[in-house]
């Protein structure tokens, strides 16, 4: 299981990440908010570094993303060798990232999710272990 859940995001995904969080506080999840911090416009890829570069640090760490779409800051993050962002829609989508892939960072988009979908998959990811065996051959070669 993880230790700690960062979570960052745009101004696109702030309202999203501040309704994510409430949730996960509410469930007593031990977590770290790195901005950003309003409405006001940020670049995404800077926030998708910021939590990248905490994984880094904290390898037992998870991670959660958030911009407008998701597109955006997931391709940001999958720069970085250590992240596997999943942008995810479905919560089978959420399930199969941890399953087979060993997703450490979930990526949503928050003007594309309702609230009561994004709590789903949210609490799929975070559930959800990795199954290894033939999928630790494929997720070795990312």
């Amino acid at each position: 299981m993880f230790s700690k859940i960062f979570l960052s995001s745009d101004h696109g995904g702030f309202e999203l990440k501040e309704k994510v969080k409430n949730f996960l506080i509410n469930n007593n999840i031990h977590l770290e908010d790195l901005g950003c911090k309003s409405l006001e416009p940020v670049d995404y890829p800077d926030y998708a570094k910021i939590l990248s570069k905490r994984l880094k640090k904290e390898n037992k760490s998870i991670g959660i993303l958030f911009c407008g779409t998701g597109i955006g800051i997931s391709m940001a993050a999958n720069r970085f060798s250590h992240v596997r962002a999943a942008l995810c829609t479905s919560v089978e989508m959420a399930s199969k990232s941890r399953k087979h892939n060993d997703a450490n960072v979930l990526v949503l988009g928050g003007r594309i999710l309702e609230e009561k979908l994004a709590l789903e998959i949210v609490n799929e990811f975070l559930y959800t272990n990795f199954e290894a065996g033939r999928h630790s051959l494929r997720v070795d070669k990312i």
